[in-house]
């Protein structure tokens, strides 16, 4: 069976759509329907529930999926590897990555690296920490922006130690401070991100043993950010997550310096094309970051 109808399965069910897959893949609607049909013909099985809200999958298509997309990495690891014999950069590359990077690193990046690796075509996923150590387990992505220290195999780059930053309301009564205090932030009403998503606030909790008074939580980066401008409350973010938005929120360091480090994760095959990639980001973090 070929590796390119497992492709198509894939996207559909990422996506959620066999139109919006189709419309991606340039095929008809009818095609990957075909396409997914003639799959499920060949294993004897049904694959996928279809229903006016899209597909999902069955339960023998969540038992196989790990099996396709084995297939279809191996499958692509293979010409890019005949590729890169050849003397040439090639294939499709699957990044991941969290919303800081998304919106300060990424555009630059990828413009430079499209410009100097034509032949290599990215897919971006964007979600949380929870989010890519899911994606790289799996093998969804070939690589990820993660941040350290991280649990799972495979190999790690660390890119740059990022500063965390206490955010408050730029009306509040301790808006110019040069340092907060950690213990004041058990006195203030905080905005959190969901627990697998908090990995820089636990880590900070845990350190100093601190039990915060949280009055909403959030998975969106942008909207806790949101949340303290207009007064809700205060929170912890990364210093790079601020960037451009400087004037929204009055952003303080802790008396006691605390960081993450922003870090690449790779299989521990990692394709050429990810090997790539990976040496081209640590080189413009190195310089531009």
């Amino acid at each position: 069976m070929s590796a390119s109808k497992y492709q198509v399965l894939l996207r559909v069910v990422e996506l959620g759509s066999v139109t919006r897959a189709a419309e991606e893949l340039g095929y008809t609607q009818s095609g990957v329907s075909h396409i997914i049909s003639g799959l499920e013909n060949e294993l004897q099985l049904v694959l996928l529930h279809r229903s006016r809200n899209g597909v999902t999958l069955t339960d023998a298509g969540r038992r196989l999926l790990p099996h396709m997309r084995a297939v279809v990495r191996e499958d692509e690891a293979l010409r890019q590897t005949a590729a890169s014999i050849r003397g040439l950069k090639e294939g499709t590359l699957r990044l991941g990555a969290f919303s800081s990077v998304s919106v300060s690193w990424l555009p630059a990046i990828l413009k430079a690296f499209s410009e100097a690796e034509p032949g290599i075509d990215i897919r971006l996923s964007n979600g949380d920490y929870h989010d890519i150590d899911g994606w790289l387990a799996d093998g969804t992505v070939d690589l990820a922006f993660v941040t350290l220290p991280r649990a799972g195999d495979g190999q790690v780059i660390p890119l740059k130690d990022d500063p965390l930053m206490v955010i408050l309301p730029k009306d509040h009564p301790l808006a110019g401070l040069e340092a907060f205090p950690i213990r004041q932030l058990e006195s203030e009403p905080f905005i959190s991100l969901l627990e697998s998503s908090s990995h820089d606030t636990q880590r900070v909790l845990q350190g100093h043993n601190l039990h915060l008074k949280t009055r909403f939580t959030t998975k969106d980066d942008y909207a806790l950010i949101s949340m303290v401008e207009n007064g809700l409350g205060i929170s912890i973010v990364p210093k790079l997550l601020l960037r451009g938005l400087e004037d929204r929120v009055a952003a303080i360091p802790p008396e006691t310096h605390i960081k993450r480090t922003i870090a690449l994760a790779l299989p521990e095959n990692p394709t050429p094309a990810a090997l790539c990639l990976a040496a081209f980001i640590s080189d413009w973090v190195s310089k531009n970051a």
